[in-house]
């Protein structure tokens, strides 16, 4: 497969196309964005997770489900390499493939890597500027200098995180004024604003209540015309409500992915059944 290279540093735009494991039997055939492969991850002495293999199709919602401690979050924040600001906290083994392109690889720019696989975390966390500024600010730091490209790039984020109506009057004040239901689709704003190819989410309606909640989901379900999208969740029927495929992790190990309706109507594991009908976790 052919990597190409701009200034230095891998990009991840080629790509190839076949069909993830979880679309296996169904006729369907997508493309894998995000391919998992033999992963283990250890902090310091503690495996985290074990061998996990994972394909990951493009422009569909994917689930990770599982309780505390699992290794689901842990996963997630191995797609941008964001547990390399954790001390002693390492992939040992396997690859992460996105794109066809190892992100673990010496010659991958970690910066560049974060800005096509953008994250929103549990809880919101805006800048302490204007609602403006929380989206022009990363395009700035990106070299964006047109004030016309930054306005326009600013009006479409907002558009597409459903907020633009709810702030267009107000985006010269700060954004720690909104509630925190449009404070959290803000961040997604921010994180589509650099034009990502996925968008990794984890556990964002956690601190919200119903109302806000079914907007944000209703905006991962338009997102992902988009974008492909990664969420981390413990509530199973937002997974069942939002994604399109399911993966149950349990003990630092992946144990099952389907779609979705399979894994909450006729999951193939004992594991996963026990845990959807709320036997343990």
């Amino acid at each position: 497969m052919e990597v190409t290279r701009i200034a230095g540093h891998i990009s991840l735009s080629s790509a190839q196309t076949r069909a993830p494991e979880a679309l296996a039997g169904s006729g369907e055939t997508a493309r894998t964005i995000i391919d998992v492969d033999g992963v283990d991850f250890y902090y310091r002495t503690s495996r985290a997770l074990h061998g996990i293999n994972l394909q990951i199709p493009e422009k569909k919602v994917t689930a990770l489900i599982g309780p505390s401690g699992c290794g689901k979050s842990t996963l997630l924040r191995c797609l941008n390499r964001m547990n390399d600001l954790i001390d002693h906290a390492k992939v040992t083994s396997g690859e992460i493939r996105i794109d066809g392109v190892n992100i673990y690889g010496s010659d991958v720019d970690v910066t560049e890597l974060r800005k096509r696989v953008g994250m929103v975390f549990q809880k919101s966390n805006p800048f302490p500027k204007s609602i403006y500024e929380n989206i022009a600010y990363g395009l700035r730091i990106a070299g964006v200098r047109d004030r016309r490209i930054i306005d326009e790039t600013i009006e479409d984020s907002l558009r597409r995180a459903a907020l633009w109506d709810e702030v267009k009057d107000r985006l010269h004040k700060s954004a720690l004024g909104l509630s925190g239901g449009q404070q959290q689709r803000l961040c997604i704003a921010r994180a589509i604003a650099a034009e990502p190819v996925i968008v990794l989410m984890d556990e964002p309606c956690s601190a919200l209540d119903p109302i806000a909640t079914a907007k944000v989901e209703e905006l991962i379900d338009a997102l992902k015309e988009r974008f492909t999208i990664v969420i981390v969740t413990h509530n199973m029927q937002q997974a069942a409500r939002c994604s399109d495929f399911t993966a149950f992790f349990y003990l630092g190990e992946l144990i099952e992915i389907d779609r979705t309706e399979k894994i909450f109507s006729n999951p193939e594991r004992k594991e996963t059944e026990d845990y959807i009908s709320g036997r343990f976790g």
